[in-house]
């Protein structure tokens, strides 16, 4: 029997996944799902594939992908996000698909063309700390990242994230630069005017809760 051995490399990890699956799937159940897979299928793995990345996990309603550059897989994660804002255009907002997506730069370990780590585990906590339709990296994506690519990126601070010991430096890709039409960075607290967010700890939060 053929035996695969774990190596460990530095990777940019992608997470996406869809914001409220649940509850469109408790709506309609058979739309969301073709939806869902349309988007997949005609949108996020060829976009992935143009950047050189590898999805190598998909989900009910995404996917983990990796990358060799931390810069592809951030101009990958917001080339999608501006693609899917003109898609379910004929819909409902509340029927539309938004994906949340995070990004994330480390030490991960691959074994049998699956990745592994908290490499990976950090990308899925900041996809989940996006609003639908955002982004969210780590302080180290921002730190390769630096000015190569036309995007501002808002502070969010220390974040606490489920099964990682450290805390997380958060920053949001900011949604004008996503061509969104309305500003969002994170999606805990809302302060009109800008107050101190206590989840993201910014003065200049608009994010809707």
């Amino acid at each position: 029997m053929a035996t695969t051995t774990a190596t460990r490399r530095l990777a940019a990890i992608l997470a996406a996944d869809v914001a409220g699956y649940s509850r469109l799937m408790g709506a309609d159940e058979e739309g969301t799902h073709e939806r869902v897979k349309a988007h997949l299928v005609e949108l996020i793995d060829p976009m992935i594939r143009e950047h050189r990345g590898r999805i190598f996990k998909t989900t009910g309603d995404g996917v983990l992908a990796e990358f060799a550059s931390v810069v592809d897989a951030v101009r990958c994660a917001a080339e999608i996000q501006q693609a899917m804002a003109e898609r379910d255009l004929d819909l409902a907002e509340e029927r539309r698909l938004r994906f949340r997506i995070g990004v994330n730069l480390g030490d991960v370990i691959a074994e049998g063309g699956d990745i592994y780590g908290d490499g990976v585990n950090i990308a899925a906590r900041l996809e989940g700390l996006a609003a639908p339709g955002g982004i969210c990296v780590s302080g180290t994506v921002r730190d390769h990242v630096g000015d190569r690519l036309p995007y501002s990126f808002d502070d969010m601070g220390e974040q606490s994230v489920k099964n990682i010991a450290r805390p997380v430096r958060v920053y949001a890709v900011r949604a004008e630069g996503l061509g969104a039409p309305r500003r969002q960075m994170c999606r805990r607290s809302l302060h009109t005017p800008p107050a101190l967010c206590r989840g993201c700890r910014s003065s200049s939060c608009r994010s809707p809760t």
